[in-house]
């Protein structure tokens, strides 16, 4: 009966002659991208809401304005007309008529007001306030204002840098990795292995002279009976094909937007 001590350091690395470790980075990274590009376009849309929400806000405020001003014009016109009724000029019919006007014009005001509620609702839970709590500020249209220029046309490159476009195109990248993926592994792999260390009978000696040990070694594996193998690079090939045919619709309905605005 005797004891054996040893310390030994084992490598392994893979040649990734295939190159499919290289693809399933790639795929990995993509997802990443992919991720990125939908904050970023979640971020967009909340600030495009955020701002059509205060111009409609605004618009209802103007519309609320300009009512005031309308039945305070209506009531001067019915004003002037009892006059007239009292000195024998105007007529009942005249009168009854302006004031069906004006009471109709007064009903408007209380449906803009709600509407008008209701955008300032919604702007607080966009910014992330219970309605309540709300404390943004009432918007109006002056508050706004166009660009002196607007440009006729836009670059192709300016409509690539939308986020949904981005993200499809990431989409499109990761489909095209994993489908490396699946044809590296048909072919061999290459894996060479390393071991440095030292064995003795005592824990003494272990590092001393005459202890030392090494050994190396390489693997290669060709997958012979494993039919599954074509059938999922054919799968992978087709998923990288269908997110072509979406980044190609991504593209296109993002070009008709542009032209539409």
């Amino acid at each position: 009966s005797y004891g054996l001590y040893s310390a030994t350091v084992a490598l392994s690395y893979d040649l990734d002659l295939a190159g499919g470790n290289r693809r399933t980075l790639e795929a990995l990274a993509a997802q990443v991208d992919y991720q990125a590009y939908q904050l970023e376009g979640a971020r967009l849309n909340l600030a495009a809401s955020l701002a059509l929400t205060a111009i409609a806000q605004a618009q209802l405020t103007g519309q609320i304005s300009a009512t005031a001003d309308l039945i305070a014009a209506q009531e001067e016109q019915l004003a002037l007309t009892r006059k007239r009724l009292a000195l024998g000029v105007g007529t009942e019919q005249e009168v009854l008529a302006l004031l069906t006007q004006l009471e109709q014009v007064r009903a408007v005001i209380p449906a803009l007001e709600n509407r008008r509620e209701q955008t300032r609702h919604l702007l607080a839970v966009l910014a992330g306030q219970a309605p309540a709590q709300s404390s943004a500020a009432l918007f109006q249209l002056k508050d706004f204002a166009l660009p002196v220029q607007l440009p006729v046309s836009v670059p192709s490159e300016l409509a690539r840098r939308r986020p949904d476009v981005r993200a499809s195109e990431a989409l499109l990248q990761a489909a095209s990795a994993q489908y490396g993926v699946a044809v590296a592994k048909l072919y061999p792999q290459l894996t060479l292995t390393a071991s440095l260390g030292s064995q003795a009978l005592t824990a003494a000696s272990l590092f001393g002279a005459g202890s030392l040990v090494w050994g190396l070694g390489g693997q290669l594996a060709q997958p012979l009976l494993t039919p599954g193998l074509r059938d999922n690079a054919k799968a992978a090939e087709a998923a990288m094909q269908a997110a072509q045919a979406n980044y190609q619709q991504t593209v296109l309905q993002s070009l008709r937007n542009v032209a539409d605005v």
